[in-house]
Parts: C-alpha cells; sequence; structure tokens
C-alpha cells in the first residue's frame, strides 16, 4: 500500500514538473513567433530559448511514459516548432566550398570588459590566429595605450576609432573610413573598408547597447544597424557584441537584410561566448552566444573559432571568411 502511494506521488510530481517545463517553453515559444522581446525587458528571457527547448524534449519524454497523452501531444508541437528554429543553426548549411584560390580574410571580435581584457593576450591571440581584422569593444580608460604597449602596431598597423568611441578596427590591410553618417547610424559602431585580393569589403565593429540595461535603446541601436547596412549587404562584414542571440527579433530582423551568421552556417550555431569570468556571475561558464560575425553574399565562412582572452568576460571569436565576388 505505502508503495503505491509513493508511485502516485511520484507520477503527480513528475506530471506537475513537466507542466511546468511545458509552461515556460510555451511561453518563450510565444514571445519569439509574435516579436514580444523587441524593445522590452522580455529580451532577457529570449536568451534561454534553446535550454527551454531541452525542457520541452524531457517533458515531452516524461509525459510519454506517464501516457499522459494530450499534454504529450502540446509537448510534440513545443518541440517541433523549436527544432525547426534550432536545427539549421546546429548543422552546417551544406553549401559547396569555396574556390581554393578566393582571398581569404581572417577576422577576430573581442568585448575588452571595460578595458580590463589583457593587451599581450590579445597581441598574442591576433600574431597565433594570423588575424587581418580585430574588431574591439568596450575599450575602457588606457586600453589603446596597453595595446600600443603590448605590439598591436607590429601585427595590425591600421586603426580607425573615432573620437568619443569604445569600439574600435584594428587592421593588417588599410582601412578606409566610411561616411561617417552611416558608422553614426547606431551607437558605438565602427566602419570602415579594406580591399582583399581586389575587392572591397566593408567592415562594421559592432556593439550595441544591453538589454537588460534599457531594451528600448538595445532595440534602437538594431534600428541604426538597418539603416547603415541597407542596400549595402552584399560585401558586409559585421562583427562585435551584438549583446543577442540568433533567437532575438531585432537580430533577425537584422539577418534578413541579406546577412549570414558565419557560426549557424557552419553548424556551430549553439557555441556560447559569454558569460566568460564576468565578476556579476562569478563561476558561470559560457551559456549564450552574443558575440558574432555575420557577412554578405559574396563572402563565405571557411571556420570560425572561440578563444578565451584573460581578463575579458566574453570570449573572442575568430573567422576565416573566403571572397568569393
Amino acid at each position: 500500500m505505502e508503495r503505491a502511494r509513493w508511485w502516485v506521488w511520484v507520477r503527480r510530481v513528475l506530471r506537475w514538473s513537466s507542466w511546468a517545463l511545458l509552461a515556460v517553453s510555451a511561453g518563450l515559444v510565444a514571445v519569439r513567433l509574435g516579436g514580444w522581446d523587441d524593445g522590452t525587458p522580455l529580451a532577457m528571457a529570449v536568451v534561454g530559448l534553446p535550454y527551454a527547448a531541452l525542457g520541452a524534449v524531457l517533458a515531452l519524454g516524461v509525459l510519454l511514459a506517464l501516457r499522459s497523452w494530450w499534454p504529450a501531444a502540446v509537448a510534440g508541437v513545443l518541440v517541433a516548432v523549436q527544432l525547426v528554429w534550432l536545427v539549421p543553426r546546429l548543422v552546417p548549411d551544406g553549401g559547396a566550398a569555396p574556390a581554393a584560390d578566393a582571398p581569404r580574410l581572417r577576422v577576430a571580435t573581442s568585448n575588452a570588459y571595460m578595458g580590463q581584457a589583457d593587451a599581450a593576450d590579445l597581441v598574442r591571440l591576433v600574431r597565433e590566429q594570423r588575424v587581418d581584422v580585430l574588431a574591439m569593444e568596450e575599450l575602457g580608460p588606457g586600453a589603446v595605450a596597453r595595446l600600443e604597449q603590448a605590439g598591436i602596431a607590429s601585427v595590425l598597423p591600421y586603426r580607425e576609432l573615432p573620437p568619443g568611441r569604445d569600439t574600435v578596427l584594428y587592421s593588417r590591410l588599410p582601412l578606409t573610413p566610411l561616411d561617417p553618417s552611416a558608422s553614426e547610424a547606431a551607437r558605438e559602431q565602427v566602419s570602415a573598408e579594406v580591399t582583399v585580393g581586389g575587392r572591397t569589403v566593408r567592415l562594421t565593429a559592432v556593439h550595441t547597447y544591453y538589454p537588460l540595461g534599457d531594451a528600448e535603446r538595445w532595440s534602437a541601436d538594431f534600428d541604426g544597424l538597418r539603416a547603415a547596412v541597407a542596400g549595402a549587404t552584399r560585401n558586409a562584414v559585421l562583427l562585435g557584441d551584438f549583446n543577442a542571440s540568433l533567437d532575438h527579433a531585432p537580430m533577425r530582423d537584422l539577418l534578413d537584410t541579406g546577412l549570414t551568421d558565419t557560426h549557424a552556417e557552419l553548424g556551430r550555431g549553439a557555441a556560447p561566448t559569454w558569460p566568460e569570468s564576468n565578476a556579476d556571475f562569478p563561476g558561470l561558464w559560457p551559456v549564450i552566444q552574443l558575440d558574432h560575425v555575420l557577412h554578405g553574399e559574396v563572402l563565405r565562412a571557411v571556420s570560425v573559432t572561440e578563444h578565451t582572452v584573460r581578463g575579458a568576460d566574453h570570449r573572442a571569436v575568430v573567422a576565416e571568411l573566403a571572397v568569393t565576388g
């Protein structure tokens, strides 16, 4: 008798837990479908959508085992919807490999965590990864001087750093600044062009505001990015700390302008970049992909990797792109 009562209690706990997981998953699916994260605090919740999808899979298995057919059917629908969103970013797109003689451009992005990133470690990363262009965000006081002392100019002698910005582009190749009105279209963005194998590539170092601080300003930064690249995505590369995952509505709208996310293109759309040694989240390993390299149609991703930089709270991202047109 006691054993039967224990099993009834276990079944009840499992069922309620499964319903709770489904409620969270259904709420996030609704937010993503409705785009309700755009400019609202719900942007913070959307980062958990991939983990909610795992919860929905777990709930589906439990409900099937308990023979709770109708709740299991609901869980099945939620799982199917989320798989449609998540699976493509985990599978390489399978397109034809770029020609072996196509010019290559190796780019990197690193958030300096208000200038706390170790300058020598960054210069080492640039050398080891043979980086052509480095975008840095959150430079903070004295960061540029420390980078100079660490020898950044010996590997990336060209620099684009408009006055009053905490975002910079360093380059091995000569930089041609773009029209200032383009780089002013969003806060903390810096834009320039480089020539690679006789072909022009338009670069934008990106750092949007964070939605926890001001979701409307975060959304406005994405509006500015879309305005800056409107009609000019073909040879564009946008890289940096977007403070957004691939599930956020503003990021999806930006991609819809004609851009491709390098991680997703190569099937690495679940590679997290934040938080890394963040003082506000001690002991928490990276769980969210906030740092991205986006590119236009005449470029194709060859590789993408993430790297730890001492003192930085984001993993640096290094991508190799082939310039195909």
